[in-house]
């Protein structure tokens, strides 16, 4: 039993050295309209989800009007289905939001609010990241450090 114990927080310990999760990607999901999730953002109010297909990506849209600035994280196959601005590129860094000229194209709406050409905001950009857990975040290494730190403390409690 006491080898076991050893051996599941040795795994522990080894998956959170390397940046890897051990069922998957786990990503920040929240918009900065709620608390904690804007700048600066707050790791301790949202621990992270994880993205439901193995080759996930972190997604961090940016999006401003004026002063006006909305940010939101997410999973970026959460996403696919109702984004049609997604860059062409998702590779590691940020870019501008792809332009869709079929959007709302078809739709003779006379309201302005609905926003059915998404034409809202200035400016969007996208951000994606792959290469580390809840790397959609603020740039510390504070959580990564802080599990580090605990996944140590057990395997000493068990070896000792």
């Amino acid at each position: 039993m006491r080898i076991l114990l050893y051996l599941a927080s040795t795994v522990l310990l080894a998956s959170q050295c390397l940046g890897l999760g051990i069922l998957g990607l786990y990503c920040y999901e929240c918009v900065s309209t709620h608390p904690g999730c804007g700048t600066p953002f707050n790791w301790l109010w949202y621990w992270g989800e994880q993205c439901p297909e193995y080759d996930d990506k972190c997604v961090k849209i940016i999006e401003r009007k004026g002063a006006e600035e909305v940010i939101t994280r997410q999973c970026l196959s959460k996403l696919r289905s109702f984004r049609t601005d997604i860059p062409a590129d998702h590779y590691e860094g940020c870019r501008p939001a792809a332009h869709d000229v079929r959007l709302g194209h078809y739709v003779n709406n006379s309201i302005k609010e609905l926003d059915i050409h998404r034409d809202h905001y200035e400016s969007t950009t996208w951000c994606f990241c792959y290469f580390d857990n809840r790397c959609n975040g603020a740039s510390s290494t504070i959580p990564s450090l802080l599990a580090f730190a605990v996944s140590l403390f057990i395997t000493w409690l068990h070896v000792s």
